[in-house]
């Protein structure tokens, strides 16, 4: 007996249980950790970090860019109240 042809143990999930169309998702966020990361981690380094520190990273940074949306709108919103406006009068007659 001959050992298996390796066709015999093709199977459909070669990614720890990751489909094929969940891979653009694993990227994406991947993606996005190190876009946000600035340079600070590189490739190798997010993707073999386990999943439950990529997903607390993944959700501080939203929490970061949220709080950072939210204080510029508020410093918009003051500035437009700030504007000084001049009340123009109406000459005497």
């Amino acid at each position: 007996m001959g050992a298996p042809s390796p066709l015999g143990f093709r199977s459909d999930q070669t990614f720890f249980g990751f489909k094929a169309e969940d891979r653009p998702k694993l990227h994406d966020r991947l993606f996005d950790l190190i876009w946000a990361g600035e340079g600070r981690w590189d490739w190798d380094t997010i993707y073999n970090m386990p999943v439950f520190l990529r997903t607390f990273y993944i959700k501080k940074i939203n929490k970061m860019y949220d709080q950072k949306k939210d204080l510029e709108a508020e410093q918009a919103r003051k500035k437009a109240q700030k504007q000084f406006k001049p009340k123009i009068q109406k000459p005497p007659m």
